[in-house]
């Protein structure tokens, strides 16, 4: 998905989670039900959070400066563990309360069509945008399955509005399933019971971004594709008599650090060395796009560091969309 790509899906999120909130509210206000009264803060919640990831893929993209010399790519999954946060504490946190209280205090639900009317909106709405956000992530995944596309992505844009549309639509199809029952059996605690659910479905959405978020923030290596890549630049080259060490780093979504460790021959000149050096810096680049900065470190055999094998188990040949 290209930022572009992702600006589109988060402003057509947006957009449709803005209009869904004040419909929902205003349903909630004439009909008392709480769980359109949670389903309007979830919507509110999520109409905040892709209001932060618009601003944290401005901030993104700033260019380096002498404070931050690598560049602002760190943002985005800064504000990305934000979105989480908020996910959790309020979407999740208010649906449930407000699920306990109408169990704890129930009260009858008025024009319960009206609520169907606002419901059948928001699904549409919702759908909309699930489904402009579904094709992008389609078309970036390609062979992969989607948990294995999320492992290996380094851009929370490409997976964060789905994870909310697809947590929002759970959520449409509890609050309507709740309603009905409240409507039909005249049992109101269905109504919280459906808010409650909505909460849990908030939360764990909100857990999943969180761990996915996690990793990137602390400084996660790029997928093993791209070191096994650099690996193989390296090996090839005639001046390198062992590889040590190929320590990645992301610095941002499409943006990779290398600080390589390697044993060159002995025999080799200064002009040999910095050629050669130029050389492997120029095909790791060329072969992966992602790999903006190459640190490389000539090791003496007295320097060397305790043998380490840092290369994968088991390589996936495909190339990685994500870098």
């Amino acid at each position: 998905m290209s930022d572009s790509g992702s600006k589109f899906v988060v402003l057509a999120a947006l957009t449709g989670n803005g209009l869904i909130a004040v419909s929902k509210f205003a349903a909630s206000a004439f009909t008392g039900s709480t769980a359109m009264l949670a389903e309007g803060i979830h919507s509110v919640i999520d109409t905040g959070n892709q209001g932060l990831l618009l601003f944290g893929m401005k901030r993104a993209a700033r260019p380096p400066d002498a404070k931050y010399p690598f560049g602002y790519g760190k943002e985005i999954y800064f504000w990305s563990f934000m979105v989480a946060v908020l996910l959790f504490t309020l979407g999740a946190g208010l649906s449930i309360f407000e699920g306990v209280e109408k169990i704890l205090h129930p009260h009858p639900i008025s024009h319960p069509y009206v609520n169907y009317v606002v419901l059948g909106l928001a699904v549409v709405f919702e759908g909309t945008s699930w489904t402009i956000a579904a094709r992008e992530f389609r078309r970036v995944k390609g062979r992969w399955g989607a948990l294995e596309a999320v492992r290996r992505g380094k851009d929370p844009n490409k997976f964060l509005v789905l994870f909310e549309d697809t947590a929002a639509l759970a959520g449409l199809a509890l609050a309507i399933g709740g309603l009905a029952l409240t409507q039909y059996t005249g049992i109101e605690i269905f109504d919280g019971i459906a808010s409650i659910g909505i909460g849990l479905i908030l939360a764990m959405a909100s857990v999943g971004l969180a761990i996915e978020t996690r990793g990137l923030l602390i400084g996660e290596a790029a997928n093993q594709y791209v070191v096994a890549e650099i690996r193989a630049v390296l090996e090839r080259g005639p001046a390198v008599e062992r590889v040590n060490e190929v320590p990645t780093m992301h610095v941002g979504p499409e943006y990779v650090l290398a600080n390589i460790s390697l044993r060159f021959r002995d025999d080799l000149s200064r002009r040999e060395l910095q050629s050669a050096i130029a050389r492997m810096d120029r095909e790791i680049k060329t072969r992966c796009p992602t790999v903006k900065r190459v640190f490389i470190e000539a090791e003496h055999e007295a320097d060397d560091p305790p043998a380490h094998d840092d290369r994968p188990d088991k390589i996936d040949n495909a190339p990685d969309p994500a870098g």
